[in-house]
């Protein structure tokens, strides 16, 4: 672009540019050097005169050098790098420095300045775009990554964060603290439905990256998709599944076995009663009203993934909290292909908790473990077990594990128990909590001695055809997130629940 001729460009418009706010920012600098501290959001390029460029460029290498920035500095600085002449001379610096009256709204013009560099860069982005597609030499979803990355390369530029005063930030997590007395609620997170797992964890913390890995045929799908269908179904809280090794039918036909509490082999099989065909119309009413969004790209990348979790908290904005699941981690693809598998791995597992921190909304991501674990006799995994990077549990806030004797030994004296073992914990406790596996309906439930399912005092109790009891999600007299006849539960309403309820379905 040249230099301080505001040159004509794009089909004869004035490409985005407010010159007299870039001479402010110079000439405030001349006068209180501080100001760069409060300027670091600036870059070089954002200003739209090369030779503005330039001068800053110089106060930028001044101020790295911890100098003083002034005319004479600045005009020995610009005589060294040879354009004290090209931008102007002695003369100009002393026009800057008399710019302004005070350096007291630099950063207001700042701002300015970056936004219309932000604008520019829209533009330029925008051309390379077009000119590529008429070009058309390559696979449109190529075309497509490569336009969202540049746009948002562009956008993470004005998410520049500054650091935050410690009063600011004692602040809001005061008032945060406030709110949860007031409300003296057990679980301020996204809520798993699982008694045991909620207590420990308070629910699935916003930004935490939480991994939860196993051995294959463990159950991690399953797990991973009954905490999202209860927070969906619950809670009402949004979900988004990003399935990268099942299809989207795969996985409804497992919610729909879930919720209906239908053996999952008989429905694909098509050998269903009336009474189970009835039990599956409730829940495909039930999980049609739930706000779960499922996208089975195959080899997601992350970029693509984020985008995407982007657009769905958008089209969610009256949520306050929701969830991102991501089955699995390894089969997503590395935005640039290494031979290096761990670094590949570890650049997944960063965008993650990357994502997590941006929306705000706990990240739950399926692992792989390494065959070692196979080998040992004690067969419970362990941290240093996660496949391919030892960054996924650096940059994890929690890492799970699923373990089933059962699946290792055919005469384990409780067949369906399993145990998530919380392996780390950023914020808490580690520990070994005990669910049960109904393999028939690919579902965990809470654990209970007596039996779990079905059982008196067992989870999912209730009438009909799950038995009786009270159970942590049906009915009986007080269920933790189902309804009964006496009383409703947390989240859950019943035929003649108490009103208050948190809320009813």
């Amino acid at each position: 672009m040249a230099e301080g001729s505001i040159a004509v460009e794009r089909g004869g418009r004035v490409p985005p540019q407010n010159i007299d706010a870039e001479e402010s920012v110079l000439g405030g600098v001349l006068l209180k050097n501080d100001a760069m501290d409060e300027i670091d959001f600036l870059e070089p390029e954002d200003f739209y005169r090369e030779k503005h460029r330039k001068i800053f460029t110089a106060m930028q290498e001044l101020s790295d050098r911890s100098e003083p920035i002034d005319l004479v500095t600045l005009g020995t600085s610009l005589k060294d790098a040879g354009d004290l002449e090209t931008v102007g001379g002695e003369a100009f610096l002393a026009y800057l420095a008399g710019r302004v009256p005070t350096a007291a709204n630099v950063v207001y013009y700042g701002r300015l300045v970056r936004d219309k560099g932000l604008y520019r860069r829209l533009i330029e982005a925008s051309t390379e775009i077009a000119a590529a597609s008429y070009e058309a030499d390559e696979p449109v979803k190529n075309m497509l990554d490569k336009a969202e990355a540049k746009i948002l390369e562009i956008g993470e530029r004005q998410l520049h964060k500054p650091f935050s005063p410690i009063r600011d930030v004692v602040r809001n997590a005061f008032k945060h603290i406030e709110r949860l007395q007031e409300n003296h609620q057990d679980i301020t997170g996204v809520p798993t439905g699982f008694a045991d797992i909620d207590h420990l964890l308070s629910g699935l913390q916003p930004t935490d990256l939480i991994i939860l890995a196993a051995r294959p045929s463990m159950g991690k799908t399953s797990l991973a998709l009954n905490i999202a269908q209860n927070a969906a179904v619950l809670a009402d809280i949004p979900v988004a599944v990003f399935s990268l090794e099942m299809s989207s039918e795969q996985l409804v036909m497992r919610m729909l076995s879930s919720e209906a509490r239908i053996d999952s082999a008989q429905m694909r099989r098509g050998f269903l009663s009336e009474n189970a065909i009835s039990s599956l119309i409730d829940a495909a009413s039930t999980l049609s009203d739930a706000p779960v969004y499922i996208d089975d790209t195959p080899g997601i990348t992350p970029l693509e993934l984020k985008a995407k979790a982007r657009r769905i908290k958008r089209l969610c904005k009256e949520a306050e909290m929701g969830l991102v699941v991501v089955d699995y981690l390894q089969l997503m693809q590395a935005p640039r292909s290494s031979d290096n598998r761990a670094q590949e791995v570890a650049e997944i597992s960063r965008s993650l908790k990357g994502l997590a921190k941006e929306l705000g909304w706990p990240v739950l991501a399926l692992s792989q473990l390494n065959r070692g674990v196979e080998a040992r006799v004690d067969k419970r995994p362990m941290l240093s077990d996660l496949r391919e990077s030892g960054a996924i549990e650096q940059d994890a806030d929690i890492v799970t594990f699923i373990y089933r004797d059962s699946h290792y030994n055919e005469h384990a004296e409780e067949p369906n128990k399993a145990e998530l073992i919380v392996a780390k914990n950023r914020s808490g406790a580690t520990k070994t909590i005990p669910l049960t596996f109904l393999k028939e309906y690919t579902t965990f439930v809470d654990y209970t001695d007596g039996g779990g399912y079905g059982a008196a005092g067992g989870n999912y109790g209730g009438g009909g055809n799950s038995g009786g009891g009270s159970g942590s999600y049906g009915g009986g007299d007080s269920g933790s997130y189902g309804g009964g006849s006496d009383s409703g539960g947390s989240y859950g309403g019943g035929s003649g629940g108490d009103p208050g309820q948190e809320m009813g379905f």
